[in-house]
Order: C-alpha cells, then structure tokens, then sequence
C-alpha cells in the first residue's frame, strides 16, 4: 500500500491536500505564498483550528499543504479513501464480470437461493467495506512507515527468492486463513461473525466480499502478516493482493465443475460451493492440503452438483403446472 500512497500522493493527493490544508493559512500574510489564490474565510477558519508540524519558514511558489506526506493523519486519511476506492472497484468490476460471463445463472433458480440475493450480497458487501478498511489501517500505516520488509530491488535476495516467494506466500496465507476461517466456525463465534457470509447458500461472485466488517478483516490478516515477517518485492506483493481479491470472487460461483487434474490440489471453486453448503468442509482458500490433514476436506462430485437441484425443481414445476399431465 506505500507503492500505491507514495503513486497517489505525486500525481493527485499533494495537490489535493495543498488546497484541503493549505499552508498558506498557518502563515504570516508576508510569507504567504502570493500566487495562491485566497480561500473562502470559513475555509480558513476551519483550517485553522487543525493541528499540524512544524511548517518550513520559506515558502515555494507552488501551493503546499500544511500536513506533508509524512504526517500521519494525512497518511491514515488517504490511506483509508485510496483502499474504499480500490476496493470498491476491484470488487464491483472484478464480481460484475464473473457474474456475466462465469457465474451459472441457471443457479438463480435453486430452492434456497434467496429472494434478491444479488442485491443483498451487494449491499452487505458495500456496508462492510467500510469497517474492514477502519480494521486494516494499522497494518497499512505500519506498512508506509517502513516496518514491513518489503523490497524495492530485486537483486537484493535475487530472482530465484522473487518467484519462490510466490507459492510461499500463497501456501503461508492458506494456512493461516484456513485455521482463522475454522475457528470463525466454533458455536461460540459463529453466529456473532461469520454466519451472515452464510446466508448465501448458493452464492454468486457478489458474495465474495458479503461479509461482516470483522470477519473479512480476520480473514485477511495472514496476508498482511506476511509482509513483516518475510521479504517481499514490493510490486509483486501489490499484484498478489489483487489476485487473492480477485480469487475470493471466482470461487463464489457456485461452480461444480469436477474430474479435472488438480481437483485434489487446489481448493476451486467446486470445494467452495460444498462449504457454503453444508458449512463444515473445505475450509481452505487455494489449496487442499490443509483441510486433508485437518480432517475437514470433502471431494467435490458431479453427484453434489447443487444444480441438480434446479433440474428437480424445475421438473417439479413442469410435473405441477395446468394441462400437464402424464
């Protein structure tokens, strides 16, 4: 996230904060920057009132903020607008395409898909972006303030390190999210955390992020980890955050396609559709290892395939309606 604020702040967030918290107003009129163009007096009073360091005792003919990169408070606000947009879109992009061109949507007529589902795993998403992002803060603080080990040079632990990071952050964060997701299934915290994710019973790539506020933020906190306890090249570290996003989407799906080689290797999007519907299996977000020696994996199966249902049902209706008789 300090790629991404350090991004920001050179292309639109100094300007931005020069004209939120200029400091022109902290200054004596004959130090004041005469090209900045005067702001409305409540403006200024409001700035005014704001707390800020130390300010230099020469100005720059460019407009400058009182509240430099460095200053906390400017770091956690931007912080917390670049996140809310990033996730925002990542989320309502990512989840909009899956469900146009993946998502099955002959799945909308199963019997427990629920009325307006798609409206209210978006609503839900969007209500818990907000406090996940509040939760996150002091991991990405901590991250702008340089006590992460992330790496800007490659050569610095070599190539080799750089592409074996890869699977070994994938395989920690698994690890680490299939105990922290087990555990949100213990009676005792279950119905306080983790079940409003399990309203979905057939969920569609909107459900990914159908979370409450806590139980995404717990959910994510391996990934974060990660980075202050191991060396990570710092873009590789940013493209791997967008690609867990974009996993959580493809594996709400709802999709039971089996038999293909590595079914008993990577935790798809079949294995994911068992958990939501029967709540105690598969646990894990990529692979299957964990769940095997926890106990918890079950085999996806053509014969699972909570389609059928839709089939049944559908024939029901057919069997059910006027004039169809046998």
């Amino acid at each position: 996230m300090d790629l991404v604020l350090s991004i920001a702040d050179e292309y639109l967030l100094d300007k931005a904060w020069a004209h939120i918290v200029p400091a022109s107003v902290f200054l004596p009129v004959n130090v004041s920057q005469s090209s900045v163009a005067p702001i409305p007096l409540w403006h200024h009073h409001l700035v005014s009132l704001l707390p800020h360091p130390p300010l230099p005792s020469r100005q720059d003919s460019l407009p400058i903020s009182a509240w430099p990169r460095d200053y906390i408070p400017r770091q956690l606000l931007s912080l917390s607008v670049i996140t809310l947009i990033g996730i925002f879109c990542l989320y309502l992009i990512f989840a909009a395409l899956s469900y146009r061109y993946i998502f099955n949507h002959e799945m909308m007529n199963h019997p427990r898909f629920l009325k307006n589902q798609v409206k209210l795993e978006i609503q839900c998403s969007l209500r818990a972006f907000p406090g996940m992002t509040l939760l996150t803060l002091p991991w990405f603080e901590a991250e702008v303030r340089g006590y992460s080990k992330l790496y800007d040079n490659v050569d610095d632990y070599g190539l080799a390190y750089l592409l074996l990071s890869i699977p070994f952050f994938l395989v920690f964060t698994d690890y680490g999210i299939y105990w922290v997701h087990r555990t949100l299934h213990h009676p005792s915290i279950y119905k306080y955390v983790h079940k409003p994710h399990h309203k979905w019973l057939i969920p569609t790539p909107f459900a990914s992020h159908a979370f409450h506020p806590l139980d995404g933020y717990l959910q994510s906190v391996p990934y974060h980890m990660f980075i202050f306890i191991f060396p990570l090249h710092r873009w590789l570290y940013l493209g791997l955050f967008v690609f867990v996003n974009f996993w959580s989407i493809l594996i709400h799906d709802s999709d039971m396609i089996t038999g293909h080689p590595l079914e008993k290797v990577i935790n798809g999007p079949a294995h994911h559709t068992l958990h939501h519907l029967y709540f105690t299996v598969n646990y894990g977000q990529y692979f299957t290892w964990a769940d095997r020696w926890g106990g918890s994996y079950r085999q996806p199966s053509s014969e699972l395939d909570p389609l059928l249902e839709v089939y049944a049902a559908n024939e029901t209706k057919k069997k059910g309606a006027p004039g169809k008789t046998e």
